[in-house]
């Protein structure tokens, strides 16, 4: 059965790859996703689908008999706020980009939909479509789990697989926690603006953040253990717009990631507690925002991954599902992850020796398409093997 699966898929090759080349080209961000929403809800009905609007821009779909078990598979649908800058016919042109491979993604689970909804008589239980928005923003998952996503049906088990700049066909996975959990904060530093020449009338912003910035590194390398993994990164600083005005107020942007819960709540309050003694210290103020309760680590569950790399290794060659390094970076499938069983893959896309030489959120990446048949018949095959196995 799972060699027929790719066989169709490989037949839908060319139509996966009009689906991906337009998303391509109409790249949007966050919750903001009306062309695409629109776009994978006009395809699914198409294929026979009667998709819901999940939360503010998620969409989802069933197929199979009730009254069994439920699968489900997630694709996201958001881009990156970035210029494109590779040259491609296709290229984007409207000031976003899918650098990160979600349109991708959304093809791919495109590409299931079909497959299973051809297959629908031989499913064992049902099989729920998941398309996500704002993963990049770390809220996209949330909002649909909030929404009700994870049940009516309930689901039993899920699984989403992401691009990754690798041997084309190779299927990623680290068994136990293969992402970092992630806190996404803004740090609004509040001084006193006056002219540049007169700093003692003054409360400078600028050295404020500076002293800031140089502290939460102590975070990293002295207040946690070593054995723990911890990154947390300052990665936007802005202030003042002229030479000789001390402005009123600086922003600091970052994120934090552990590998676990405790480290994560730890962080997060130690943030607090060094940006308001900072402030202190210098008679400054500040407000410090973080989106939502962030995400927790990804954790893949290990009878699950089990049973997945079987079913890959069955459908596309034995040793095609590999072991790699866990990733400090994020992924906000980890939300599911604490709530059902759940895995995620990194599917090759690419290596610089087959001469795509740049990775994700770069604004020259390319990725490979030919992956994309294989991605959908990975979605479809794990999903009916699983429900077939585990009636």
């Amino acid at each position: 059965m799972h060699m027929t699966i790719l066989s169709e898929a490989e037949a839908l090759e060319e139509e996966l790859t009009v689906h991906r080349r337009h998303l391509h080209q109409n790249p949007e961000i966050g919750f903001d996703l009306p062309q695409t929403t629109t776009y994978v809800m006009k395809i699914l009905k198409k294929y026979g689908y009667e998709p819901k609007v999940v939360g503010r821009a998620g969409i989802s779909a069933v197929v199979g008999p009730s009254g069994g078990r439920t699968f489900l598979i997630r694709g996201d649908m958001d881009a990156l706020p970035m210029k494109e800058e590779t040259g491609l016919p296709f290229c984007s042109l409207n000031g976003n980009m899918h650098a990160c491979g979600h349109d991708f993604h959304t093809s791919a689970l495109l590409g299931a939909a079909k497959l299973l909804k051809a297959h629908e008589h031989e499913l064992k239980g049902q099989v729920k479509l998941m398309f996500q928005p704002a993963e990049e923003i770390m809220d996209g998952a949330n909002d649909m789990i909030a929404a009700g996503i994870l049940e009516n049906p309930h689901v039993d088990a899920a699984m989403a697989v992401h691009v990754l700049h690798d041997s084309l066909g190779k299927a990623g996975y680290t068994r136990d926690r293969a992402c970092g959990s992630s806190d996404v904060f803004t740090i609004r530093v509040h001084g006193v603006g006056g002219h540049g020449a007169a700093p003692h009338r003054n409360i400078d912003p600028i050295n404020v953040a500076c002293h800031i910035q140089l502290a939460l590194q102590t975070i990293n390398s002295r207040e946690v253990n070593p054995n723990e993994l911890i990154v947390l990164t300052v990665c936007s600083i802005h202030a003042g717009s002229a030479a000789n005005i001390m402005p009123s107020e600086a922003v600091l942007k970052g994120t934090i990631r552990t590998m676990d819960m405790d480290v994560k709540a730890f962080a997060r309050q130690r943030l607090i507690d060094i940006c308001e003694g900072v402030c202190q210290t210098f008679r400054a103020a500040c407000d410090i925002d973080f989106i939502g309760e962030g995400i927790p680590p990804m954790y893949n569950d290990d009878d699950l991954l089990t049973d997945t790399i079987r079913y890959i290794d069955d459908m596309l060659g034995e040793g095609t599902a590999q072991p790699i390094e866990r990733m400090t970076g994020s992924e906000d499938f980890s939300a599911l992850s604490v709530r059902v069983p759940s895995v995620l893959y990194w599917f090759g896309t690419g290596s610089t020796e087959e001469g795509y030489n740049y990775g994700v959120h770069d604004s020259r990446v390319t990725f490979n398409e030919k992956a994309l048949p294989q991605m959908a018949a990975v979605y479809a095959v794990s999903a009916m093997r699983w429900l077939e196995e585990h009636q």
